[in-house]
């Protein structure tokens, strides 16, 4: 077999075994795994962990909160600060308008990304209240291969119990997987009206009015009404132990719940909002940064198997948007930028003797790919794509603006140590980084026809 290009003397780390071993890759996919491979191009890895490419399976880009409201990284700049921080796929959203067909809205927001992306990409079908109206036409949109359906417990977009209920029917029926932003809207209004009526307009009070308790009530609502439906759960962006609590007793009953956390609630706390002016609202995200002693128990929880992922709710907005809610927290844009880091900042668990880099690799790669459907992503073996990472576990960086590539002013990350970062990024067999320079183009990522994932 003629090999395109072989990878060489690297250590090969998935999430189930490390070993040396030569790549081979002919055209796009992995065509051979061993020793001695000779083709057209060497690439040497040596000193360098040979990873499959991360896979972020919640972002956000170019998400329009209001026509002057829109995330600051386009489809182009955040896939491309995704490729240089070592994820070569992503995973997107698509909000259909309250008078449009849900294949009609996957059609207008791929016409959107598909010039744009460097790297491959899909896209989870947002369900809003306008849209239980629509619920014959999920088949449909999983047969387009958007296979994921988004259902929220809170702001515009929120379910009420009764629209859960049939949304979880519909993604069910229409052999789907429901992934959920569990949070309590009714509590959170009332407190954040309680706060501003008694003049507490201070980023502080942000978290004070998203309490984790309640994010723990919710997720376990929402676990208990699939549990009454039959269908696999997936909960977004787990920003406590409350939350873990819920879900580790769902598993131990044998209940299909899975669930992700994020870089922001394993690294940054509650203290960030108590920062003056801009700053303290720069942060802002929902939920809510949490106080420190929470990062423990997500730790842990990524470590024993509780939480199966992490992703990034990359949510960038810049600090002219931000600063809409000096004055009032609750005007604030809700997102922070972590697409970039998140490959290298869970590489710290291992850094720290956490986990090892297995469960990395599972954690950031095989596990998303495989809980969302991507068959070819996520893993080392022959006949998937071949997008791969060389990541350097010796290299020390300091994030920062001028560091970082995402289409924005701040970074809540300013400082932070690494160990370890991607030197080169493959993406279907086309080096995209090389030694740390990217060299992908625009509109060569492509929308993954996904089949329905399993946990």
């Amino acid at each position: 077999m003629a090999l395109d290009l072989v990878i060489t003397n690297g250590t090969i780390v998935t999430a189930w075994h490390t070993f040396r071993a030569d790549i081979g890759i002919a055209g796009e996919q992995i065509a051979a795994i061993g020793t001695n491979l000779t083709g057209t191009r060497v690439l040497d890895a040596a000193g360098k962990l040979v990873i499959p490419g991360g896979v972020d399976i919640h972002v956000h880009m170019e998400l329009a909160l209001a026509p002057d409201i829109v995330s600051s990284d386009t489809f182009y700049t955040g896939t491309r600060a995704a490729a240089l921080g070592g994820t070569t796929t992503i995973i997107d959203f698509v909000e259909a308008q309250p008078d449009e067909p849900l294949l009609a809205a996957l059609a207008r927001r791929r016409a959107v990304a598909d010039p744009q992306v460097v790297i491959d990409y899909g896209l989870h079908m947002t369900i809003g209240p306008w849209d239980i109206a629509k619920l014959a036409e999920v088949p449909a949109v999983v047969a387009a291969g958007c296979t994921s359906f988004k259902l929220y417990m809170a702001y515009g977009l929120r379910l009420d119990d009764g629209q859960l209920l049939q949304a979880l029917e519909a993604v069910r029926d229409g052999g789907g997987r429901p992934v959920i932003h569990c949070e309590n809207w009714d509590i959170i209004s009332t407190l954040v009206r309680r706060h501003l009526a008694a003049g507490r307009t201070e980023p502080r009070w942000h978290p004070r009015s998203r309490p984790e308790l309640l994010e723990g009530e919710a997720a376990d609502r929402a676990i208990t009404i699939a549990a009454y439906v039959g269908v696999p759960l997936h909960i977004f962006h787990v920003s406590c132990g409350a939350v873990v609590e819920r879900m580790r007793a769902a598993r131990a009953r044998g209940l299909p719940v899975t669930g992700e956390t994020c870089p922001q609630y394993l690294f940054l706390s509650d203290a960030a909002y108590e920062a003056p002016g801009l700053e303290g609202l720069l942060p802002i995200c929902a939920p809510p940064l949490r106080p420190a002693v929470e990062q423990q128990a997500l730790w842990q929880a990524l470590a024993a198997g509780d939480l199966q992922l992490v992703a990034t709710d990359h949510c960038p907005f810049d600090r002219a948007t931000k600063a809409r809610g000096l004055g009032d927290f609750s005007r604030t844009p809700g997102g922070v930028p972590s697409i970039e880091m998140r490959l290298a900042a869970l590489y710290q668990g291992v850094v720290r003797g956490r986990f090892s880099a297995n469960r990395w690799v599972e954690l950031c790669c095989t596990a998303p790919a495989r809980l969302m459907g991507l068959e070819r992503k996520g893993d080392i073996a022959v006949g998937m794509d071949a997008d791969l990472v060389l990541f350097d576990p010796e290299r020390r960086v300091t994030l920062s603006t001028a560091f970082l590539h995402e289409n924005v002013d701040w970074t809540p990350y300013e400082g932070m140590e690494l160990v370890g970062w991607p030197e080169t990024v493959l993406s279907r067999g086309q080096v995209i980084v090389a030694n740390g320079a990217f060299q992908g183009e625009p509109g060569r990522g492509r929308f993954v026809h996904r089949r329905p994932g399993q946990a």
